[in-house]
C-alpha cells in the first residue's frame, strides 16, 4: 500500500498547490512550449542536446542572457562530470524545471507493508525485512536510480532493539561475571563459599520462576524483572548468612558449632527482612498496573523462597564441601575511626543530613517521567533514524492524535477547534483532501493543457538516436557552448565553457558512458513528462470522486469521520508531547492513537508505583511495629530508606537521569534490599551491638551492594539506552541505600539501649571479636566455672 500516492495524486496534484503556485507554473510551462515541442519530438540525449542549443539560440537572439542559463548548464555539466569519473549519476528535469533543489519530503515515497511474523525468533519480523532488503538488491535500486530504501515501523524498530541487546551482550555479561567473582572473593575468600552461594542462587531462581509462571502464566516485560529482584535480594541473603558463617567459624573454630551459631543470630533479620520485603512486593498486586501487579506476584514469593534456600540449602552445600577455617576476624577494623565519628558527631551528621535532603527537595517537583519509548532505542540504528526523521514530515503522522467524530461535518466542526489550540500545529480531517480554490485553479491548468497539447502529444516523433548521431550532437553543441562562452566573463560563460570541455570528452569516450549519461537524462525526462500529461488533465475533486482505498482511511463504513491533530514543536520534546496530548484531552477526552496510549500508560505507571510505594510502606510499618513493639525502632528502621528512596530521586533530577518504562525497575529493587540493609542494622542494634560500622554487617552489606551494583551496573554500557538508563539507576540507587544503611542509620539509632560489649579506649570494640575470646577462654576453664567479664 503507497498512502497519499497513486494516479489520483499524480493527475490531481497541482491542484493541491497554493493558487499563486499554480499561476507561476503554467506560465512557466507557457514559456517553455517551443522547449517541451522538441523535447517530446525527441525524448533522447540528442533531443535534449538539441533543447540546450535551442535554449542557446535565445542567448543568441538576446531574449535570455548565459547567465540565465547557469542552472541547466550546471546540472548538465555535473551528470556528464560523475559519468566521466565512472560514479553513478542522476539528473532531475522536475529540479531543473522548478529552479531550485527539492525538498526532501517531495523525493520522499512511502510503502506500507504487512510482514509476515516469526514469533518463534528473537525478532520476528527480521526475515521480512532481509527479503525487503534483498529485493531491493537485486533491483538495484541504488545504481539504477540512486534510491535510498530504509526501513522503520513497529516491526522494523522492535527487532532493532533486539539486535542492539545482543551487541557487546557476552562480553558486558563476561565483564559483571567475572567482577562479580572477584567481589564475592574479596567478600568470603573461598571458592567453596561462593560456589555454595551459586548454587543455591541457581536453585532459588529455577524454583522462583516455576512458581512465578504457576501465578501469572506467563513473564511480560515487566514481571520478568523479578529475575533483577531474585539476583539481588539472593546475593545479599547469600552474603548476609555466609559472612556470619565465617565470623562464626571463626570466634568458634569448628564447622558444624559456626553453622548452627550463623543460623541462631542470622535467621531471626534475614526472616523478617524476607517477610518485609516479600509484603512490600505483594503490595503491587492490587495497582491498575498490570505488569506491576504480575511483578509484585512473582517477586514477592522469590524472596520467600530466596529466604528458604539460603537458610536451608546454603548451609547443607556447606557442610557437604567443608570450606577451611577462619584465622582471621570478619569485621573492618580500619574503619572503627567512624564508628567514633558518628556516635561523637551524632547530632550533626543527623542534622546535616536532613537538612541537605529537605533543601534539596524542591529538585523532586521536576523529576520527568520520559513516556516517549524511542527514547528507549539507540538512535543511530536504521529504523529509529529514519522514523525521527520522517517525524517531522506531516504525512507519516509520527505522534499524532485520533479522534473519531460521528459524521464528517463534525470532525470538521472538531478540527477546527483543535487546530485553533497553541499546542496543535495541524488537525486534519477528510476534507484535507478536498483542494480549495479549484475553479480558479482548473481554469489555469485547462488553459495551459490546451495550448501544449499538440507540443506535449506530437504526430510525429523521432526514432532512438544511434551512438554516432549522439556523437555528432554532443561535438555540435559543444561548439556552440563554446561560441555563446566566447571570452565573455561571469557565471554562465565560465559554466559554458566547462560544459563545454566536458561533452568533448563524453563524445571521445567510450559508447557504455555515453550510455550511461543518456539513460541518467532520458528515463527521468520520460517519467517527467508522462507526469505532465497527467497533472494537465485533472478532474473536479470533491468527497465523493475521492477514491475508495484513500476515503477508508478517513470514514468508516457507518459514516463515523477521523480527525488526525498533529503537534506543533519538536515531537521528539517529551514536554511538548506532554503538552500537545494534554490540551488536545482537555478538549477530546475520547481521543486516542500511540501518543494518547503512551501518555496515559506513563501516567498508569506512575500511579501505580506511587500507590504501591505508598501501600507498601505502610504495610512493611505495621509488620516491623508487630515484631519490634516499639514505634521508634520501626522509624528508625523507616526513615533512612525515605532518605534514600529521596536522594535517589533527587540525583536522578541532578543528574538529569529521567524516570522512564525501563529504568523505573530500579526502585522496586531499592525498596526490596532498603528495606533488608535496614532492618538487619535495626535488628544487630536492638541486640545491643556497638562498632556497627566496623562489624561483619557492614562488611556483608558493603558486598552485598558492590555485588548487586556491579552485576547491574554493567548493564550501563549496554548499547541499548533504555538497558544503559536502567543500570544507571541501580547502580545510583544500590549506593544511596547502602550509604544510608551503613553511614546515616547509625548515626540516628545512636548507642543501643542495652550493649553486648562496653567500649574500650575510644572506640567500640568489634563484638563478634570479644565473644569470639569468651568462647575461647571457656573452652580452656574447667567445668561448671564462669568465666566473664
Amino acid at each position: 500500500h503507497q498512502p497519499q500516492s497513486g494516479e489520483f495524486f499524480q493527475r490531481n496534484g497541482l491542484l493541491y498547490l497554493p493558487t499563486d503556485e499554480v499561476a507561476r507554473l503554467t506560465e512557466g510551462l507557457l514559456s517553455a512550449d517551443p522547449l517541451l515541442q522538441k523535447l517530446a519530438a525527441d525524448s533522447s540525449l540528442r533531443g535534449s542536446l538539441s533543447a540546450l542549443s535551442l535554449g542557446l539560440m535565445g542567448v543568441q537572439s538576446g531574449q535570455i542572457t548565459l547567465d540565465d542559463m547557469t542552472r541547466p548548464m550546471t546540472m548538465a555539466a555535473d551528470t556528464v562530470s560523475e559519468a566521466l569519473a565512472g560514479r553513478a549519476v542522476s539528473f532531475s528535469w522536475q529540479v531543473l524545471a522548478s529552479g531550485k533543489p527539492a525538498e526532501p519530503q517531495e523525493l520522499r515515497r512511502f510503502i506500507e507493508v504487512e510482514p509476515v511474523l516469526d514469533f518463534s525468533a528473537l525478532e520476528p519480523g527480521r526475515a521480512a525485512t532481509d527479503a525487503i532488503s534483498q529485493t531491493v538488491r537485486d533491483l538495484d535500486l541504488t545504481g539504477e536510480y540512486q534510491a535510498r530504501v530504509r526501513l522503520t515501523g513497529i516491526v522494523p524498530i522492535n527487532d532493532d532493539g533486539f539486535a542492539t541487546l545482543k551487541q557487546n551482550a557476552a562480553l558486558n555479561a563476561a565483564i559483571s561475571v567475572l567482577a562479580v567473582l572477584v567481589i564475592l572473593w574479596l567478600a568470603l575468600h573461598s571458592l567453596r563459599i561462593i560456589f555454595a552461594v551459586a548454587i543455591s542462587l541457581i536453585v532459588g531462581l529455577a524454583v522462583s520462576a516455576a512458581a512465578g509462571l504457576l501465578l501469572v502464566g506467563a513473564l511480560n516485560l515487566i514481571s520478568v524483572a523479578f529475575f533483577v529482584l531474585f539476583i539481588g535480594l539472593g546475593v545479599d541473603f547469600g552474603l548476609q548468612f555466609c559472612v556470619r558463617y565465617r565470623a562464626e567459624r571463626h570466634d568458634y573454630g569448628e564447622l558444624r558449632a559456626g553453622l548452627r551459631s550463623a543460623a541462631r543470630k542470622a535467621g531471626v533479620p534475614l526472616a523478617l527482612a524476607a517477610a518485609a520485603t516479600a509484603l512490600g512486593f505483594s503490595c503491587f498486586v492490587p495497582t491498575a498496573y498490570r505488569g506491576l501487579a504480575e511483578l509484585g506476584q512473582v517477586a514477592g514469593c522469590g524472596m520467600i523462597i530466596a529466604f528458604f534456600t539460603s537458610i536451608t540449602l546454603l548451609p547443607a552445600l556447606l557442610m557437604v564441601l567443608r570450606p577451611p577455617g577462619e584465622p582471621h576476624p570478619m569485621g573492618f577494623a580500619a574503619l572503627a575511626p567512624v564508628d567514633w565519628f558518628l556516635q561523637r558527631f551524632r547530632m550533626p551528621v543527623i542534622v546535616t543530613t536532613i537538612l541537605v535532603v529537605a533543601l534539596a527537595s524542591p529538585l523532586l517537583l521536576f523529576l520527568p517521567f520520559d513516556f516517549n519509548p524511542l527514547h528507549l532505542r539507540n538512535p543511530d540504528v536504521e529504523s529509529v533514524a529514519t522514523f525521527l526523521e520522517l517525524r517531522k514530515d506531516p504525512r507519516a503522522g509520527a505522534n499524532a492524535i485520533e479522534v473519531i467524530a460521528p459524521n464528517l461535518n463534525a470532525a470538521d466542526t472538531a478540527a477546527k477547534h483543535l487546530a485553533s489550540l497553541p499546542e496543535v500545529s495541524q488537525a486534519n480531517t477528510l476534507g484535507r483532501l478536498v483542494p480549495i480554490d479549484q475553479d480558479q485553479k482548473l481554469a489555469l491548468i485547462r488553459d495551459a493543457a490546451e495550448s501544449l497539447h499538440a507540443s506535449l502529444n506530437p504526430t510525429e516523433v523521432s526514432g532512438p538516436p544511434t551512438d554516432q548521431q549522439n556523437v555528432e550532437a554532443l561535438t555540435s553543441t559543444a561548439d556552440s557552448l563554446s561560441a555563446a562562452a566566447g571570452n565573455a566573463e561571469g557565471p554562465g560563460a565560465e559554466v559554458a565553457r566547462r560544459l563545454s570541455g566536458l561533452l568533448r570528452q563524453l563524445a571521445k569516450s567510450e559508447p557504455a558512458v555515453r550510455k550511461t549519461v543518456e539513460t541518467a537524462v532520458v528515463e527521468p525526462l520520460r517519467v517527467s513528462l508522462d507526469q505532465l500529461r497527467q497533472e494537465l488533465e485533472p478532474q473536479q475533486v470533491t468527497a465523493d470522486t475521492i477514491p475508495a482505498d484513500l476515503k477508508r482511511d478517513w470514514v468508516t463504513p457507518d459514516g463515523r469521520a477521523r480527525v488526525q491533530v498533529l503537534p506543533k514543536g519538536d515531537p521528539d520534546d517529551t514536554k511538548v508531547l506532554r503538552n500537545f496530548v494534554s490540551a488536545v484531552l482537555a478538549v477530546e477526552p475520547s481521543a486516542t492513537g500511540p501518543a494518547v496510549l503512551l501518555f496515559e500508560a506513563g501516567n498508569t505507571v506512575v500511579r501505580a508505583f506511587i500507590e504501591a510505594g505508598v501501600i507498601a510502606l505502610a504495610a512493611i510499618a505495621v509488620l516491623l511495629w508487630i515484631t519490634l513493639r516499639r514505634v521508634v525502632d520501626v522509624l528508625l528502621t523507616l526513615v533512612p530508606l525515605l532518605v534514600a528512596v529521596v536522594v535517589t530521586l533527587e540525583l536522578c533530577v541532578a543528574l538529569d537521569l529521567p524516570l522512564n518504562f525501563a529504568n523505573i525497575i530500579a526502585l522496586p529493587l531499592l525498596l526490596g534490599v532498603g528495606v533488608a540493609f535496614k532492618i538487619y542494622y535495626i535488628m544487630a542494634w536492638r541486640s545491643g551491638k556497638t562498632g556497627l560500622v566496623q562489624s561483619t554487617l557492614t562488611r556483608a552489606v558493603i558486598f552485598s551492594a558492590m555485588t548487586q551494583a556491579t552485576a547491574f551496573g554493567s548493564l550501563w554500557l549496554s548499547s541499548d539506552p533504555g538497558t544503559s538508563s536502567m543500570g544507571k539507576l541501580m547502580a545510583l540507587s544500590l549506593l544511596c541505600t547502602m550509604t544510608a544503611a551503613v553511614l546515616f542509620q547509625p548515626a540516628l539509632m545512636g548507642r543501643p539501649r542495652t550493649r553486648t560489649v562496653p567500649t574500650r579506649a575510644a572506640f567500640d570494640l568489634e563484638p563478634q571479636v570479644e565473644f569470639g575470646r569468651l568462647a575461647r577462654r571457656r573452652a580452656e576453664q574447667p567445668a561448671g566455672e564462669m568465666v566473664g567479664r
